[in-house]
């Protein structure tokens, strides 16, 4: 049966929220629902998606409804918010959808309120209200109140909609110990991505063709790191965990693939450190070209203080290249560290913040190509089938049948 479905997300900037909601769009628009993307006013240096959803078209020249909400803002902004919820409101009650499928922390809040009024205020259309938690808004490293603020929000949010979808097994295990939910309305829909770019590169996008391009010889030790230039991205902790293995091992390289606004001052930093000729850095690149720098690397490297679970690592292990990743987060789910199951380990873990782990973890790296390399190699296997996009896109499909019959239960 064709659906009307409504996705709702806050920033279409270049991330994995976003990244995941698009393909969603493009996915349910080739089989023939009816697709279209609210989202709020786009800005800043991470670069955009707006482009490829509004562009999409499908194979019988199927398009993407495109809705920009004005009010719609990252930031806590209390009557912007009141504002956002009557546009998505208005929005919905317009294009009456089967589905309203929010996504990200303030999207989530105010578009799964503004579905829940229709929802319960019209009994000419009922839409089944479903939301994506692609991580967690609270978390260790905010004020107390803020994290109350956020909590009380997802709690507030979650008795208004139907069904939770987890990236990862370990957001539904967070948003159930902050007492989120009920454990019925959580279910885990891997986050899907484009597979065959990453999995058969073009030649011009080659492990050498790469290296070649991006000036490293046969010889370096590239260390790579796919992430905005931001907070909880952890670049410092790879400046102060490597500083002392850079300058004694020249042919150790860092390839920094990603923008954002810590970029002057991370960058200040290496030149401060000494390491210039050291450090790669390529700025945004198109989505379809992150496998072809992936591919130049020797190991990923993602020390993120924060994730729902982070796409550059199954992405990475695509690709074939091990990672060494911090251990937050759903991360342990794509990145199997040797002590937790040898026989299938696909990298290694380290504590969140600790630069000595991220150092050893990489010395270690080093020190054993040949176990590196097995690792990417059942890294590659494995992704394969866990984040197809054709899997992830069959999952919703599942989670849209069951909300709308417990939609038409109520």
């Amino acid at each position: 049966m064709a659906l009307r479905i409504l996705h709702i997300s806050t920033r279409l900037i270049q991330g994995g929220s976003q990244e995941n909601t698009v393909l969603s769009c493009e996915g349910q628009a080739a089989m023939g629902h009816e697709v279209h993307l609210a989202y709020g006013p786009i800005y800043g240096p991470e670069g955009s998606y707006f482009d490829r959803a509004n562009d999409y078209r499908g194979p019988n020249g199927e398009r993407i409804g495109m809705h920009e909400v004005p009010h719609m803002v990252r930031q806590i902004a209390p009557v912007k918010d009141w504002r956002g919820m009557r546009e998505l409101q208005r929005l919905i009650e317009d294009l009456r959808p089967d589905i309203v499928h929010t996504h990200s922390s303030k999207a989530g809040v105010i578009g799964r309120a503004a579905g829940w009024k229709v929802f319960r205020g019209r009994r000419d259309h009922r839409p089944a209200v479903v939301h994506t938690i692609h991580g967690p808004p609270f978390h260790r490293y905010l004020p107390g109140w803020k994290n109350r603020i956020y909590i009380a929000s997802e709690k507030y949010a979650a008795n208004r909609c139907h069904l939770i979808v987890s990236v990862a097994d370990a957001m539904t295990r967070q948003f159930r110990e902050a007492g989120i939910g009920r454990e019925e309305q959580f279910v885990t829909v891997r986050s899907g991505m484009e597979t065959e770019h990453f999995l058969n590169p073009i030649e011009s996008e080659t492990r050498d063709a790469m290296r070649d391009e991006l000036g490293f010889s046969d010889d370096d030790f590239v260390i790579g790191t796919v992430a905005r230039l931001a907070e909880h991205k952890g670049h410092d902790d790879i400046l102060d965990g490597l500083g002392d293995e850079l300058r004694k091992h020249p042919n150790w390289k860092l390839l920094w693939v990603g923008d954002g606004w810590w970029s002057e001052r991370l960058l200040g930093r290496v030149a401060e450190m000494g390491l210039s000729d050291q450090v790669v850095t390529t700025g945004l690149v198109p989505q379809h070209r992150v496998g072809a720098m992936m591919r130049a690397c020797d190991v990923l490297l993602h020390p993120s203080y924060r994730e729902g679970l982070p796409r550059t690592v199954p992405q990475a292990l695509l690709c074939g290249v091990p990672v060494v990743a911090s251990d937050c987060d759903g991360t342990p789910e794509a990145c199997i560290d040797p002590e937790v199951d040898e026989a299938n380990s696909t990298g290694k873990l380290f504590k969140v913040g600790d630069t000595s782990g991220l150092r050893d973890a990489v010395v270690w790296m080093f020190e054993h190509p040949d176990e590196r390399r097995a690792m990417g190699e059942r890294g590659r296997a494995m992704c394969a089938q866990m984040f197809s996009t054709e899997a992830m896109v069959q999952g919703l499909e599942a989670v849209y049948a069951r909300a709308i019959e417990l939609a038409e239960g109520q």
